[in-house]
């Protein structure tokens, strides 16, 4: 399974914002949840539709972007 069996971006849906397919739920829900320390089990069930792969898609996502994408830091002396 790759994250691109489970995740599309549609622009009629969440103005194309990327989301688990078949829902209206968008990976920055879920990666939202998971920085917050919400545990797998909690947000599967506020999201009942969700399943543990979406979870791991999402997250795969995720670590897809920041390979290609980087938020610069500032860099100084301390």
């Amino acid at each position: 399974m790759t994250w691109r069996d489970r995740i599309t971006v549609d622009p009629q849906i969440c103005h194309g914002k990327p989301c688990i397919r078949g829902t209206r739920i968008m990976v920055t829900v879920i990666l939202d949840n998971l920085a917050e320390r919400v545990p797998e089990d909690e947000i599967l069930r506020s999201y009942p539709t969700l399943t543990r792969d979406d979870i791991v898609a999402a997250i795969s996502y995720a670590a897809d972007l920041a390979r290609d994408r980087f938020i610069p830091f500032e860099t100084g002396v301390a």
